[in-house]
Order: C-alpha cells, then structure tokens, then sequence
C-alpha cells in the first residue's frame, strides 16, 4: 500500500489471505460482490449452479450495504424480483410495511449475507482481480492477488469499474460522449444548475489577484462547448450515516488535515450560503443518510478522473484523498474558529452513527463509484431510450430514476467559480434496459456478462446506475448465466424468451405499464445500435 489511511484502519485495497488461495471450479465465477454482485450470484444458485462470489474487500452488498441507505427508487412499481424482496426484508427488519426504500448498512448486508448464505454460495473475500486466461474469446481463467485461480462456464462482472470486463479485453468507453455521439441533448459539457454557485466568491489565493492563483478545488481548465465531450466522469463522494442523538461521534480530524483546503467554501459561506445538511435525509429512527448538497459539499469534484482505469495503489490514493477531502470539510465546518459560531454549532447537531462501520471508525468502507468504465456492446442505452423510442424487444430490467449525474469539474466563468456538468433530466417514461446491454459482442468475449458496467452512455447510464436497477440486473445475469450453463451456450445465444418467462415467473417486471407486453423479440443476430464513430477502447 503506497498512501497511509486517512482514518485509521481505513483502506481501499486490503491484504489478501494467501490460506485462501489456490485453484476452485464453478459453473459460474461472480467478480464483486456489489448489491447486484449478490443478486447475481444468489439467482444462479437457486437456478441450480455452483456459484463463486469474489468480493474485492471484507463486505458484501456494494452502496447498498455501504451508506446509500436513502433509496433510489423512481417508479417504486418498476421494481421486481429479488430487488423488491430485498426491499420486503427490510420491512421486515424494521417490522415496517412492505416495502421499506430505506436502509442501514448493517441491515442491508445482514440481509445479503443470510441469501447467499441460504443459496450454498461459496464467498471469498479480499479478492483482487490479477488477470484473466482467454482462449478463443472464452473466460477460461481469473487470477486474483492471493494466488487463486478460478475455473468456470460463465463469468459475470459485477464490479462498478467494470475490472474483469477489461481485462478480458471487451470494448468499453470512460467519460462523457458529446452530443453528436448519439444525438444525446444531454450529453457532453453541461451548464450545471443545481449545486451551484448562487453568491458571488473571490477565487483568487489572493483576493482580487489572479496571478496568486486559484484556491483549491478550482481547476484552470476551461468550461468548455455545451455537448462537448470529454473523459471526465462525474464526482465520487461516502455516503456517510449520521444521527443527531446523544450518542453521535464527532466528525474525525483525518491525517493530513489541512484547513486552507477548504477557503472556496469558508468564503461562500462568508456570503451567505451554509447548507450542508440539505439532502441529509431520515433512515430509520435517529439515523440519517448524509448526501451532497451545495456548490461546495462533500462531492470531491475533479478528484477521481483517473479512478476508473487506475491500478490498484493509484486507486488507494484517490480513495485517501476523497476520505481526507471528506472529513477534513466537516472537521473544518464544526471546528475552525474563523468561522461563524452558528455554522460551528449547526455542522457539530450531527455526528457519526455509532452503529454503522465499526472497523472503520464509523466511516463508510464503500467509496461512491457513481460511474467508471462503461460497456460498448451491440446495444448502448442512450438518452433516446429513456425519452420514448420504441422500447427494446429484449429487457431484463427497468430503470425509472431521472437521469441525475453529479457535476464533472469546477472552473471560472467571467471570473467567478461555476460547477460543470450536472444533469438532473426528467424521463418519458421508465425503460427497458436490453438484454443485449450487459453482453459483450461475440467477437470479443462469449462467456462474460455484465452486470454493473452496463453498455449505456454516460447520460443514460446516470439513470441506470441507481442501486434497485443493479440488482434486477445482477438477477437477469445470474438466470441468463444459469441458462447458458445449462444448455452449453454462448451467452449471446440464450434465448431471450426463455429467459424473458423465468424472471417474470419469479416477479421481475419487463415492461411499462406494469403487465403490458413486451415488443416481440426479432429473430436472428440482434443489430447494433453503436455509430461507427463511437468511443471506446480494445
């Protein structure tokens, strides 16, 4: 590990347990053990299949089961099978009524832990992907750090980077397409108007002089053409579980700390704007999901560019800094003197829950990886399904949620700080996320499936990414991987219907309205929908 932990025992890449290495054969090997990790895994289980799940640290259920705990959800009745049953167990948990949209981490992974566990899922933790085997387009092997060695028919990558995916050598993309891509209105550079700048601030080191330069968290890049793309991806942030009660924990001083990081945000709150808490929303009794509100939150914006491609000890950096980035500012908030008393005294009404993450000081474990590498496969979900083109004959999961990203970067405009690049764009209608969206073309890999790292653009896939979506998606691979298993296929060559009739059996919901019909399926190769000029790379 090259960066020391920002919070003691806090780390991105932990060491793996060599004991646990050594060979294992499956029918089918889940990489990540996200919410739709899990899903993934348990659905082939129950669909008869030995299953190997390898979790990349300590915990299994991704966002879910690490701080996301205020759901969302969108049309609550796009929701089905093991997503909304995941939802029901909760209420349960909480003797609540069914469903229960909000969560608390330790519930959520409680929950996961028992399905796997009832599935007869074999789970290893601490798995590091270290590089693949491929013959012939086929997944024979999967390396991990700890000298493993896993051997199976299907391969599913559940990772939100897409790592496996990668490293198999499929087409994939990182950023924001511009808006000639796909014709996308909202793709590209963006003017941001939510979390935005709404007082004037000096952003000069020193005030009124532009040659001390820009104070941290500004960069000198330029705002750029409206639809304009790039390779920006939008901000990571911890999700943190905060509680106002007695026994709350005062937010940690991290390693490093450094108070003049954090001058942008002193002065705007000098002009008038302190809202730090203003997407802190109820869990469950006392507990809150702390979420990013404001131009200057806990969004570390322009921080994590080289997150989706970098290596392991680059990742731990970047994961370092967003923990110091992110403590420091409520450390800063409750502590420093030079500012107003009533912003001390309203940051310190909250503090850690003393319930959640206690390995890790009460801090989220899971950094927020809204987006990273996405698939390019024959199908790319674009702004256009999301705004009534005819729905895909083939969907295995509907997303319902706006198309909501977070901003890219933060740059002078007429010399005064602006964020670029939110996009909370509302949709016609939910849509169908095709079946053809989480395979690989043929030609590149014919037993991987992918479950997190969808083929959508970066538009699309802001609606896409949300956590209920994951986990339909997670259930969809797993049964598709299940059938390929079975039949001896090329998971291109799962039939769709077939599939179609098994995860509406077990409650999944494929098209809107609720029970209308799906588009009957075409026969033959399905066709591309990827312009000839679309980016991506081998």
């Amino acid at each position: 590990m090259t960066a020391a932990p920002a919070l003691p025992g806090l780390h991105y890449l932990l060491p793996a347990d060599p004991a646990q290495g050594g060979p294992t054969r499956s029918d089918v090997v889940v990489y990540g053990a996200t919410s739709g990790g899990v899903t993934a895994a348990v659905r082939a289980a129950r669909d008869g299949m030995s299953v190997l799940l390898l979790a990349f640290d300590d915990h299994v259920g991704g966002m879910t089961a690490g701080g996301l705990g205020e759901t969302d959800v969108g049309r609550a009745d796009t929701v089905g099978g093991l997503a909304r049953a995941f939802y029901a167990e909760v209420a349960a948990a909480y003797d609540a009524p069914d469903p229960h949209w909000t969560v608390e981490a330790r519930v959520a992974e409680e929950i996961f832990e028992r399905w796997l566990a009832d599935a007869g899922v074999q789970v290893r933790h601490r798995q590091h992907l270290s590089g693949v085997t491929a013959v012939a387009g086929r997944i024979v092997e999967l390396r991990t750090g700890d000298g493993g060695r896993h051997r199976a028919a299907v391969y599913i990558d559940a990772s939100y980077e897409g790592d496996l995916m990668a490293a198999a050598g499929v087409r994939y993309t990182v950023g924001r397409e511009a808006s000639s891509t796909y014709g996308e209105p909202q793709a590209g550079v963006q003017v941001s108007e939510n979390h935005q700048f709404t007082r004037r601030v000096d952003p000069y080191m020193l005030p009124g002089r532009p040659g001390s330069g820009l104070l941290p968290g500004i960069s000198p890049a330029g705002h750029g053409s409206i639809g304009a793309g790039d390779r920006r991806v939008q901000a990571y942030t911890f999700r943190l579980h905060v509680t106002p009660s007695a026994r709350r924990i005062a937010y940690p001083r991290p390693d490093g700390y450094d108070p003049d990081r954090y001058e942008l945000l002193r002065r705007y709150i000098d002009a008038g704007i302190f809202d730090l808490y203003g997407r802190t929303t109820r869990i469950r009794g006392d507990i809150h999901d702390m979420n990013n509100h404001g131009a200057v939150s806990s969004d570390h914006i322009g921080a994590n560019y080289d997150w989706p491609e970098a290596g392991y000890d680059r990742r731990e950096e970047i994961f370092q800094d967003h923990v110091r980035y992110q403590a420091g500012l409520l450390h800063f908030l409750a502590n420093d003197p030079r500012l107003p008393a009533a912003v001390r005294d309203a940051t310190r009404t909250y503090g850690l829950s003393p319930a959640e993450f206690p390995a890790t000081g009460h801090w989220p474990h899971q950094l927020y990886v809204r987006e990273a590498r996405r698939m390019v496969a024959g199908y790319v979900v674009t702004q256009h399904d999301a705004s009534g083109r005819p729905r895909p004959a083939d969907p295995i999961a509907l997303a319902s949620y706006v198309m909501d990203s977070h901003n890219a970067k933060r740059v002078l405009v007429d010399g005064q700080p602006r964020n670029e690049g939110n996009v909370q764009h509302p949709l016609t209608a939910p849509f169908g996320i095709p079946y053809r969206a989480i395979v690989p073309r043929p030609a590149e890999c014919t037993n991987l499936l992918v479950a997190a790292a969808v083929s959508a653009s970066h538009v699309a896939f802001a609606s896409v990414r949300m956590e209920p979506v994951f986990m339909m998606i997670g259930e969809a691979a797993g049964c598709a991987a299940a059938q390929a298993v079975d039949a001896q296929l090329s998971v291109a060559d799962v039939d769709y219907e077939t599939l179609r009739k098994e995860l509406v059996r077990t409650g999944a919901v494929l098209a809107w309205p609720p029970h209308s019909t799906v588009p009957a399926q075409s026969t033959g190769p399905a066709q591309s929908t990827v312009p000839t000029h679309a980016g991506g790379q081998p």
